[in-house]
């Protein structure tokens, strides 16, 4: 592992644990030639993903993309780092389990927004503002009166 600090490619691991997570490896490295600690994550990968754009255009999937889309529709809310985590990595499971090394973003963005509807209305709607798309406030209205119940009108 290269060094973040000096470039040195000679890192050793001084200590490896399970995090938090309990679906990576924590290691803590120290660089011999700068004397720099860090701290790496090993993840299982099943299967490299290939994600097709809109456009035709294909990209490898990149976890930490998913995750900072996530984290940004869900900013400011009660919602634990460790349950958004859960997430995230019950959404790689399901891409990788998929049986398709080539998965389309829809289908990526479909299932992000079926698991932040189950946690968080509000990242939910900030998560298909960008997926879908909104290009005004009619955008948004007609979405969320998607999400509400129709109630009876109290005449």
């Amino acid at each position: 592992m290269r060094c973040p600090f000096c470039g040195n490619i000679d890192t050793q691991v001084k200590d490896s644990r399970p995090a938090e997570d309990h679906v990576s490896i924590r290691r803590r490295r120290f660089c011999p030639a700068c004397g720099g600690r860090f701290t790496t994550y090993e993840r299982v990968q099943l299967r490299d993903l290939v994600v097709i754009k809109s456009n035709g255009r294909r990209e490898d999937f990149d976890r930490d993309k998913l995750e900072r889309s996530i984290r940004i529709s869900m900013q400011k809310r009660p919602v634990e780092p460790d349950r958004i985590d859960q997430m995230i990595s019950g959404i790689v499971r399901r891409l990788e389990s998929m049986g398709e090394t080539d998965i389309p973003s829809k289908t990526i963005g479909e299932i992000v927004m079926e698991a932040l509807a189950r946690i968080d209305t509000v990242a939910y709607v900030r998560f298909a503002s960008v997926y879908k798309n909104f290009q005004a406030a009619d955008d948004f209205d007609k979405f969320v009166s998607e999400l509400r119940p129709d109630y009876p009108s109290e005449d």
